[in-house]
């Protein structure tokens, strides 16, 4: 019986915001997608990290794979959460489950894709801080096998978190995500190897898709990027590039949990005189998400109530109800009773109090996991704080002698932000990109739940097929999306 072949070694990166505008900044990728081939990716709504990476590795959409944002309100514990690790959370036939059936014993390194905890890869690396019983947080990441902890620890140092999010964040976490991978795929060889570059999410989000600092932010991202695709060059992986989204500008901001709150249909508590959203009393509130914002109503009658308030913010775009959440693929529980789409140039805050004297000390912190929805001012230091420098170094020097800090930094402002995600495009330009090394593997446009057959099929792990198109024979619904 003759021995089937082994499969192509595959290296998949996740280039987060990579965009057709981006690309002309990044020399060493465009040579890359010169010589192999490039189409358009067409994401799904929400166009979010964990949403978009559930789609990629299922093949499925949210309303399957259960992924409906960075985070949701979990109904049975009442309480939003954002951010969660475990790989359980996700539904369905994983990318790796089917290349295993095709060829058992196939390996996969995960470097810092999401819901990576739990989930039954062969090498996992993800950012997981030290939480020390006295509230002091401490950067640190979590391996498996857990000797790689040490083995990276020592030849890279600590895992850079406050450059992964943050104030700090910069090129420094992508660089340390990049060197993590070129280790793994030495010493261990993966089958596939996942790689997430969260680079440009930074100073797009601060200063938008237009300023020059975009542009610079992708040169440092490519330079960073090229000993990478030499490895990947030199040992023979196919290399994929995608992104799960496009960074686009905008200039207004939604509070849509305060419209929901003057018309007294969310509920707060106060303890210390600090406010704090109470989500299991309010009749709706929304967990907002960049340019999503789930809004979840207790009780059927207040729907059109709360439809009413929505519908009339300003830089809302689109309410979608049940048949609307269908027509996305995110009609899904742990959606909320309406999803609310902001206008290009808008996006939502989850803020929720009236006063900023009463806003929870949380607030002020890079707290991704306290804050009921997402927080992107995290990028900043507060511009209208003449002392933010001098309390963040007070706080810096407390932590370095063991002691409790508060790093209270971050703006009530939202006004700085002048990027954001999560709504479909308008054009390609604004969009995603998928490239690889192969040449004509690609063309046209590949729809996001077309990604896992597209990587199956370039590692030889099902029949040959023609390049990989959103008119292939067998579409998936969001490819028929207009």
């Amino acid at each position: 019986m003759t021995k089937a072949p082994d499969p192509t070694p595959l290296l998949v990166l996740d280039v987060v915001g990579l965009t057709p505008r981006l690309l002309d900044h990044m020399p060493h990728l465009k040579a890359f997608a010169a010589e192999g081939s490039q189409a358009v990716l067409e994401t799904v709504l929400p166009a979010v990290t964990c949403a978009a990476q559930s789609t990629f590795l299922t093949g499925t959409l949210p309303a399957e794979h259960g992924i409906v944002g960075n985070g949701w309100y979990f109904r049975e514990l009442g309480d939003v959460l954002l951010w969660r690790q475990h790989n359980g959370l996700v539904s369905g036939d994983k990318l790796w489950d089917a290349a295993r059936r095709a060829h058992p014993g196939y390996t996969v390194a995960n470097i810092c894709w999401w819901y990576a905890m739990g989930a039954d890869t062969d090498v996992t690396v993800t950012p997981r801080p030290v939480y020390y019983a006295d509230g002091r947080k401490e950067p640190d990441c979590y391996t498996r096998p857990p000797a790689l902890h040490d083995e990276l620890t020592k030849k890279l140092g600590t895992f850079p978190l406050f450059h992964f999010w943050g104030p700090g964040a910069d090129l420094v976490s992508s660089q340390w995500i990049i060197d993590a991978t070129r280790h793994v795929m030495a010493t261990r060889d993966p089958d596939l190897t996942l790689c997430y570059l969260p680079h440009l999410d930074y100073d797009l989000q601060r200063h938008g898709p237009n300023d020059p600092r975009a542009g610079a932010a992708a040169a440092e991202l490519d330079a960073a990027l090229a000993p990478l695709l030499d490895d990947a060059r030199r040992t023979g992986r196919t290399v994929v590039v995608l992104s799960e989204y496009g960074i686009t500008e905008v200039s207004r901001h939604v509070d849509v949990n305060r419209a929901l709150r003057r018309a007294g249909l969310l509920e707060v508590h106060t303890q210390d005189g600090m406010e704090y959203l109470d989500a299991m009393a309010s009749r709706a509130f929304a967990v907002a998400d960049h340019q999503i914002a789930h809004v979840y109503v207790k009780r059927p009658e207040d729907l059109p109530a709360v439809r009413e308030v929505l519908a009339g913010l300003a830089g809302v775009a689109e309410v979608l109800d049940d048949e609307g959440k269908k027509e996305h693929g995110l009609d899904h529980e742990r959606s909320g009773e309406l999803v609310a789409v902001a206008a290009p140039d808008a996006w939502f805050t989850y803020y929720y109090w009236l006063d900023d004297d009463r806003a929870p000390d949380f607030a002020q912190l890079v707290e991704i996991h306290r804050k009921p929805g997402y927080d992107p001012v995290e990028l900043f230091m507060d511009p209208n704080d003449p002392y933010v420098r001098v309390r963040a170094a007070t706080a810096v020097a407390r932590k370095k002698l063991g002691m409790r800090y508060r790093m209270a930094v971050v703006p009530l402002d939202p006004a700085p932000i002048r990027g954001s995600h999560g709504r479909l495009p308008e054009s390609d330009d604004e969009g995603p990109l998928l490239l690889c090394s192969t040449p004509r593997a690609v063309e046209g446009r590949v729809a996001a739940t077309d990604v896992k057959s597209l990587l199956l099929r370039l590692a030889g792990l099902t029949g040959e097929g023609s390049p990989a198109t959103a008119a292939s024979p067998e579409p998936s619904p969001e490819s028929e999306r207009p």
